[in-house]
């Protein structure tokens, strides 16, 4: 019996030694990826983040195809495009986000959208964005299905990556011949908001036809007539029923509006395990309904983990960041109505878009980092902001026209905080289209052909490539505190630590090209190994420097294996 042990024994040794032969670089990876997974945690505070309009990111077929009859003419870039969960699923298992060293995507709404098509006066437009609901409780076929959504989240999931779905609790769809207004116990359809105080703000819809959720009334309403024969003609109209009877009688919420919401927005999490939620509209809803919103959803978010616990990335709670519109960072904790001020984060959100970068962009790094760095470590403590410089819509961008991309991706990949990478930001894909008015310019299909084709993108993509690898791969540069080493040339250290866990790097700016020295005097000791990423050049410390010798204007240093 041993010597037939130790016959296995052997053939196994060998077995092993063949495939380790057979495939080094494929073993190499697997290792690599699982030190990455065990050694470096992932932190809201310094995620970086994806946002990408699932219509404009990927188309996943060649040609778009639309549904509901949704065939009318519109204004340029107002209508579907083609993009889908298929097309970004297709993205994620290429790696596109793992190179770009993206670890949360933040998707539009992908709920069911108004049938119809509106005409505000910028011509017609249909609801490609996501934020025009008409059906919370489905997905609009435009984008997909449910199973190509569970899809998605798997897909994500095992490349290490979060999803956040855009949700909004405070409005409806506009109305339309083919969608109807909600009932007046629902919705309200004025007055106009005026944004001169809270109750001008909250309790008023946002702009002409977009009927606003009764969000802080606790009055039980009915289903309206046209949902109930919709999920009746559907074939789902018992189970919709029966779970939601299901969710009153475990909660004990009267049956308000924002109930109702809440518990059809949350289904996406029990079902898929959607990491977190990215809050619309957030000042425009009393606060204690983000309350509401995120005890469901932390409760959605546990049950998803009972259920599937070999599909947990970590311990992390359930994540909400909010867009509180005109919020900065310089604001500390809270927005101020005029009348009121309201501490948002004391409601659920662990993170609020911060509306200050695109500013503070203009000034000099250290000023910036600084800045940030002191805030988010004294009065934001312990919560973050979400840092940004494009979005889908804001019609004043830092660097409209695109002349500086190099220097946005150091800004915005650099700042302590979390960022917010908006599709084709990594490949200066344009934000002026013409034709197109208003927010719609912001909004072009993603440039695939020009990344494919034009050498200057492909250059501009590899600079934020290395730079949100490096933010991914150390949280110290999102979550770390901040210090300045050297003046000239520009160098300064972040240092994050959580328990056991240390992370210390060093990063150079504006440096001269050629021979350089980089001061690290008192951050690291003579004779430590380090490695810089950019340039992939290993140096050594040597009376408190390291000498680089490239044309490369950055250095990011991190501690050499």
């Amino acid at each position: 019996m041993k010597k037939l042990l130790a016959i296995m024994s052997l053939l196994s040794f060998l077995l092993g030694c063949k495939q380790i032969n057979k495939k080094p670089q494929e073993d190499k990876q697997v290792v690599e990826e699982e030190v990455q997974k065990k050694e470096i945690p992932f932190v809201w505070e310094g995620a970086n983040i994806y946002f990408l309009l699932t219509d404009r990111f990927n188309r996943s077929k060649q040609e778009a195809k639309t549904h509901f009859d949704r065939n009318e003419e519109t204004a340029v870039l107002r209508g579907f495009e083609g993009g889908d969960l298929v097309g970004i699923t297709q993205k994620i298992e290429e790696g596109y986000f793992t190179d770009l060293g993206i670890n949360a995507i933040w998707l539009t709404p992908v709920v069911e959208q108004i049938h119809g098509a509106t005409d505000e006066g910028t011509g017609n437009t249909y609801g490609y964005h996501g934020y025009w609901a008409k059906d919370w409780t489905a997905i609009d076929p435009n984008f997909g299905t449910r199973k190509d959504l569970e899809k998605l989240v798997k897909t994500a999931h095992s490349k290490g990556i979060r999803i956040l779905l855009d949700v909004v609790l405070n409005h409806t769809g506009p109305v339309t011949d083919e969608d109807p207004v909600w009932p007046e116990s629902w919705v309200r359809t004025g007055p106009k908001c005026e944004f001169t105080t809270y109750e001008n703000t909250t309790a008023c819809t946002l702009v002409e036809n977009l009927p606003d959720i009764l969000t802080e009334s606790d009055e039980p309403v009915e289903l309206p007539d046209m949902l109930l024969a919709k999920w009746k003609e559907e074939g789902r109209l018992s189970q919709e029923l029966d779970e939601l009877q299901l969710f009153f009688e475990r909660t004990g919420y009267p049956r308000a509006p924002r109930y109702y919401i809440i518990k059809w927005l949350t289904d996406y999490i029990n079902d898929f395990g959607i990491d977190g939620f990215r809050v619309d509209t957030v000042k425009h809803v009393n606060e204690n309904a983000w309350s509401d919103l995120y005890a469901e959803a932390s409760y959605a978010f546990e049950t998803w983990k009972k259920k599937n616990p070999e599909q947990i990335l970590d311990d992390n709670p359930f994540y909400m960041v909010g867009e509180v519109y005109n919020y900065g960072i310089s604001g500390g904790r809270n927005f101020d109505f005029g009348d009121k001020k309201v501490d948002f984060f004391d409601h659920g959100f662990k993170s609020l878009i911060n509306f200050d970068l695109k500013t503070d962009a203009q000034k000099e790094y250290e000023t910036i980092f600084k800045k940030y760095s002191k805030l988010l470590s004294s009065k934001l403590k312990d919560k973050s902001v979400l840092n940004y410089l494009t979005s889908h819509d804001d019609g004043n961008p830092f660097d409209k026209e695109r002349k500086r991309p190099f220097y946005s991706a150091n800004v915005l990949l650099l700042t302590p905080g979390a960022s917010q990478v908006y599709y084709g930001d990594e490949t200066a894909r344009s934000l002026i289209i013409e034709g197109a008015e208003g927010d719609a310019t912001l909004r072009s299909f993603m440039n695939w052909e020009e990344l494919d084709s034009l050498p200057q993108t492909k250059k501009i993509h590899e600079h934020w490539q290395k730079l949100g690898q490096f933010r991914r791969n150390h949280p110290a540069i999102g979550a770390g505190r901040h210090k300045r080493l050297a003046k000239s040339p520009y160098v300064f250290s972040r240092t994050y630590m959580d328990g056991d866990y240390k992370d210390k790097v060093v990063v150079g700016l504006d440096l001269p090209k050629g021979k350089k020295s980089l001061w690290v005097k008192g951050f690291f000791g003579d004779g430590t190994k380090l490695y810089d990423t950019y340039s992939e050049t290993e140096v050594m410390v040597k009376n408190g420097k390291v000498v680089l010798e490239n044309d490369y204007d950055i250095a990011l240093l991190e501690l050499a294996e």
